[in-house]
């Protein structure tokens, strides 16, 4: 029914095992302890859940460098021609 509608739009197949990975991916951002997670994932070992974790953090980091801006612009500022910081570093030797 997804495939359908005309804002779905992705490029792997929708399965089972997607939709829990995204359930689990969800309550992890939302907060709740991976223990919980584990537990209702059904994993025997927290180990197997850590895995969503890591995706969050690779997630994270993936969003903080799509935000990143150049913040020199290649265009330095003409200090000499600020008066004040120009009387202000004169006044240092002094």
């Amino acid at each position: 029914m997804a495939k359908k509608h005309d804002g779905f739009r992705v490029n792997f197949p929708v399965t089972p095992h997607v939709l829990r990975h995204s359930k689990a991916m969800g309550m992890l951002k939302s907060g709740i302890p991976l223990i919980y997670i584990k537990d209702f994932l059904g994993h025997a070992n927290v180990t197997t859940t850590e895995v969503y974790a890591r995706a969050d953090c690779e997630a994270k980091r993936i969003a903080l460098e799509g935000t990143y801006k150049e913040l020199q612009t290649g265009e330095l500022p003409k200090w000499e021609e600020d008066l004040g910081l120009m009387q202000w570093l004169t006044g240092l030797g002094k």
